[in-house]
C-alpha cells in the first residue's frame, strides 16, 4: 500500500481576549478558536496525513532546518505571521541563536518540496502590514509579490472567482461557478507564475515553481470570514483543497 502523502499545517488558530462592562463593573472572558477544521476534513477525506501546528504551538514547533521540513510533501502556512515564526521562545526569553525559519522554508522548497500560502489577515502582508512576509525568504519561494502595505482586499458584497486556466490541475472538474469571497490580499503574480483564478480584478489562486519545487499562493482564507460558509460548504470546496496540495507536493 502506498503510503499516504504528508501535509504540515501551521497557524489558522486565534485568542479572543473580551471585557464585559456592566455599569460600573466589569470583568474578563477569553475564548480559544481554530479554523481549520473545513480544510483538515478536506485534506484527510483525499488521503492525506494532516499535521497541525495552531500558531501558539508553531511558535515553539515549528522545524527548524529544511531537512526536517522534508518529512512532509507539503507545508501550508495560513494566519500565521512572519513573527511566530522567527520569534522561537528560545530567542525572545531566553536570547539565544536559532535558525531562521522562513530561510527554511525557502530551502524546503527550493530542495523539492511544497508550499502552499493561503490569505488572511496575518498571513502575505496581510492587516497593518503585520504578516511582514514582503520582502521575507518565503516570498522569494512564493509565486507572487507581496505589497510592502496592508494589502487587503475586503469585499463585503462578494468578489466572485473566476477560473481563468481551465486546463490547470488545480481546477480540474471542479467547474466555473464558485461562491463569492468576502475579501482577499491583493498579490501580483511574479512574471513566470501561471495565474489559476482570479477574485474581483486580482489572482485569487497562483501556481509556480521555484528551484525543484512548487508553491501555490490562494489569496483568500479557507474559513470564515473570508471564505463564508457557502464556500465551504461548497462541493469543490474538498476538491480544491486537495488539487492545490497535491500539485504544490507535485503528485499531480
Amino acid at each position: 500500500m502506498a503510503k499516504a502523502p504528508r501535509i504540515l499545517i501551521a497557524g489558522e488558530s486565534w485568542t479572543v481576549h473580551s471585557i464585559h462592562q456592566k455599569g460600573f463593573d466589569s470583568f474578563t472572558t477569553t475564548e480559544y478558536a481554530e479554523g481549520v477544521a473545513w480544510l483538515r476534513a478536506a485534506l484527510e477525506g483525499g488521503g492525506w496525513q494532516v499535521d497541525y501546528q495552531p500558531s501558539h504551538v508553531a511558535a515553539r514547533d515549528f522545524p527548524m532546518t529544511a531537512k526536517e521540513l522534508k518529512a512532509y510533501d507539503c507545508v501550508l502556512l495560513s494566519d500565521i505571521g512572519t513573527n511566530t515564526l522567527t520569534l522561537h521562545p528560545d530567542t525572545f526569553f531566553r536570547f539565544k541563536s536559532v535558525p531562521n525559519r522562513l530561510e527554511a522554508i525557502r530551502d524546503y522548497v527550493s530542495n523539492g518540496g511544497g508550499l502552499v500560502m493561503v490569505g488572511g489577515y496575518l498571513t502575505f502582508q496581510g492587516i497593518d502590514a503585520k504578516g511582514r512576509y514582503h520582502g521575507s525568504p518565503v516570498e522569494e519561494a512564493l509565486p507572487v509579490a507581496i505589497s510592502p502595505h496592508d494589502d487587503r482586499v475586503e469585499a463585503p458584497q462578494g468578489a466572485a472567482p473566476r477560473v481563468v486556466a481551465r486546463k490547470h490541475p488545480i481546477v480540474a472538474g471542479i467547474g466555473t461557478k464558485w461562491p463569492a469571497l468576502l475579501g482577499y490580499n491583493k498579490l501580483t503574480a511574479k512574471p513566470d507564475a501561471e495565474v489559476v483564478a482570479t477574485a474581483g480584478d486580482d489572482p485569487l489562486i497562483v501556481a509556480g515553481t521555484y528551484g525543484k519545487g512548487r508553491a501555490v499562493a490562494f489569496a483568500s482564507d479557507c474559513g470564515p470570514h473570508w471564505a463564508p460558509p457557502e464556500f465551504v460548504n461548497w462541493k469543490g470546496y474538498a476538491p480544491l483543497w486537495r488539487q492545490i496540495a497535491n500539485w504544490a507536493a507535485s503528485r499531480a
